[in-house]
């Protein structure tokens, strides 16, 4: 019987009704000890890499190779996962993904690492999430009985993503003071294993497996993709807002350790506030985010973050950057997210995984090349006149696309 018929359902609020779901339940508990353990992966393998190295280009390097492989294999991923059993596939990526992790702790306690196998690393992790992210977003649905809650399970997966945000990296900073990153790199494994507890616990409704091959799948899913307009202004908005606004993420050890002299507690604080907007960003989306009202939104995020950037280049301080930053977080959650939640909504339920797949290339695969493109500039002309860049040409790029609707 579907958890629909209980009679405690109705006593959910509105802003929280997907967990009246158990499967979901079951599912968001588990991803938020496993996303909680992904932030503070990620900060303690940047710090690990800037303290060894110093190198700006090393950073967006990592960003980059982390990232990449969703834009590179992110949509043929979707029309692959879309043929087969996506709860199965993510369980052995989570396999995977904590092995991965407890091979980076060993190294790092042994003293094994340098800038050759940090880089590997991140590439083992970019092609594992080029995987696990769209199985991720994919499988939400079949936790959620009900189609009309889909949206609301949508903005809590994110607020908890963002919860994470926040708390991850100032954890991960205290960690790497007092225990050192290999402790870091264990407990992420530890949290992996929340998940996939979680994934072997839950029995969700499987979706419509796609027919045909892989290519005919793919097509399918592009052609839908090209022949609605709505859905092609939406990903335009996403590349613009990753390649130039989470660039970002591949400076902060920079502004940590360079600009503000701090060491990788303040990066915790860095990520941290950036964490603290984005977890806004959701509960906004949460309490308000109804349908008609999220293209608003959307833009409404793309243009705060352009303005975000241009405010940490001219922060002459540690507490005005961290206000920055916030800013900046609230508007790439605000952006994305709400993009997020127009495509899965819009998109029929055999096209879905496409769909989402196709969205994270965007999303990732352009931060990584933003990244890549921030390390290189930052190591000529500084990570701040970076950000300055990057924010001025967002703000021009999205004053031309709101000129051409207009003219529409």
């Amino acid at each position: 019987m579907s958890d629909l018929s209980s009679p405690h359902r109705s006593n959910w609020p509105k802003a929280v009704r997907a967990l009246a779901h158990r499967n979901f339940q079951i599912y968001f508990a588990g991803q938020g000890v496993s996303t909680l353990g992904k932030w503070v992966q990620q900060v303690a393998l940047a710090w690990l890499a800037y303290h060894l190295t110093g190198s700006a280009v090393l950073l967006g390097l990592i960003t980059f190779l982390s990232l990449a492989p969703q834009l590179l294999i992110g949509p043929l991923a979707g029309a692959w996962i879309d043929r087969h059993d996506k709860r199965r596939l993510l369980i052995i990526v989570q396999l995977i993904l904590i092995l991965q992790s407890l091979v980076l702790a060993v190294a790092t306690w042994q003293a094994w690492v340098d800038g050759a196998f940090i880089a590997s690393m991140a590439l083992l992790l970019g092609l594992l999430n080029a995987l696990e992210t769209p199985l991720r977003q994919a499988l939400i649905g079949s936790f959620v009985d009900d189609p009309a809650d889909l949206p609301n399970a949508l903005v809590l997966n994110a607020m908890l993503i963002n919860a994470a945000r926040f708390v991850g990296p100032p954890l991960a900073g205290a960690l790497i003071a007092f225990a050192g990153e290999a402790v870091c790199f264990a407990l992420t494994a530890m949290a992996f294993m929340a998940l996939l507890g979680g994934l072997l616990k839950v029995r969700g409704t499987a979706g419509p497996k796609a027919s045909g091959s892989t290519a005919e799948v793919f097509c399918e899913g592009m052609l839908y993709m090209w022949q609605t307009q709505s859905v092609r202004q939406l990903l335009i908005n996403v590349i613009m807002v990753n390649l130039l606004a989470s660039c970002y993420a591949a400076l902060l050890p920079i502004l940590a350790r360079s600009v503000y002299a701090g060491d990788a507690r303040v990066l915790g604080w860095l990520w941290g506030a950036a964490g603290a907007g984005a977890f806004v960003a959701t509960l906004v989306l949460a309490i308000g985010g109804a349908l008609p009202r999220l293209r608003q939104f959307t833009d409404a995020g793309a243009l705060s973050s352009a303005v975000a950037l241009v405010g940490l280049w001219l922060a002459g301080n540690l507490p005005l950057a961290l206000l920055a930053l916030a800013v900046l977080g609230f508007g790439i959650t605000l952006s994305n997210v709400s993009t997020n939640m127009q495509l899965q909504s819009g998109a029929p339920s055999h096209l879905r995984g496409r769909v989402i797949a196709f969205y994270i290339a965007m999303r990732f695969g352009f931060e990584a090349l933003g990244g890549l493109a921030a390390g290189l500039i930052a190591a000529r002309w500084g990570a701040p006149v970076t950000l300055a860049i990057a924010g001025a040409v967002l703000a021009a790029g999205l004053l031309a696309q709101f000129g051409l609707h207009r003219r529409k």
